[in-house]
């Protein structure tokens, strides 16, 4: 299991985040629940769990899990009760072969130090059909900057050929186009892209905190859990199979089994 807890890295419930996060962490639960109804899911990387509990209304069953401590800590206390949630490495899922209808890796890929292992885990865990749903910053963005503690990111053609290596279909999509950002952020983007050039972008999440209230304004609380009115949801972009991607911040994947196995 991997040493570093990430809490230094990610967000965490309580703390404070920028309205674009919690957009993007609506957005990508949204975007799931399509697939994952009636269905039995994992959620692996879970990180303190905003998410579980709109997959276990949509879900037959959900189990959750993340390597750190904290978060799961965290986690535990929000769904006691409710919703199982263990310590465990995305790299070694604690599940039976043939078991689970979907898993999820939400914004965790990057830091995965084998993500071969991973893959060959969900093909192990799934049934015959069974399908990973995956979302992850695109790597591809001229002004992509990497976080603390990842491994390897991808753009859209590396996913999708990645994926389809290991023995799935696989369908993309794109979510967030830069050109329908605030204009703040349209302005500053340049400036971001020197600083990532000249490895001037903070490291620390004191830091970044700084340098999102400069480019998104005044920051939300990071909820426990997305309850209450759902914000407006429109569907991702479907991207073309093989191709980059430099339009969106966040690629989708939806990575299926055969149903025949």
């Amino acid at each position: 299991m991997a040493a570093t807890d990430f809490v230094d890295v990610t967000e965490v419930a309580g703390e404070p985040i920028s309205s674009e996060q919690l957009a993007r962490l609506w957005h990508r639960y949204l975007w799931a629940l399509e697939y994952c109804r009636g269905r039995e899911i994992v959620e692996a990387a879970c990180g303190t769990g905003p998410g579980l509990g709109l997959l276990a209304e949509a879900g037959r069953s959900v189990v959750a899990g993340d390597v750190s401590a904290a978060m799961v800590q965290i986690a535990q206390e929000q769904y006691a009760g409710r919703i199982p949630v263990e310590r465990f490495d995305a790299e070694a899922l604690p599940f039976a072969s043939n078991s689970k209808d979907v898993v999820i890796l939400f914004e965790a890929l990057y830091y995965l130090p084998h993500p071969d292992r991973f893959v060959a885990e969900c093909k192990r865990v799934l049934r015959p059909g069974g399908m990973v749903l995956i979302a992850t910053a695109n790597a591809d963005l001229p002004d992509f900057n990497p976080s603390p503690h990842s491994n390897q990111y991808f753009g859209a053609a590396q996913l999708d050929a990645w994926l389809r290596a290991a023995g799935f279909s696989v369908n993309l999509f794109g979510y967030m186009p830069i050109d329908s950002l605030s204009l703040r952020q349209r302005v500053l983007r340049p400036v971001k892209r020197t600083a990532v050039s000249l490895g001037l972008m903070p490291r620390t999440m004191r830091g970044k905190r700084l340098l999102k209230r400069l480019v998104f304004g005044s920051p939300v609380t990071m909820p426990s859990e997305l309850t209450g009115t759902r914000p407006s949801y429109a569907p991702p972009l479907r991207l073309r199979a093989g191709e980059r991607d430099t339009r969106h911040k966040v690629i989708y994947a939806v990575a299926r089994l055969p149903a025949d196995g």
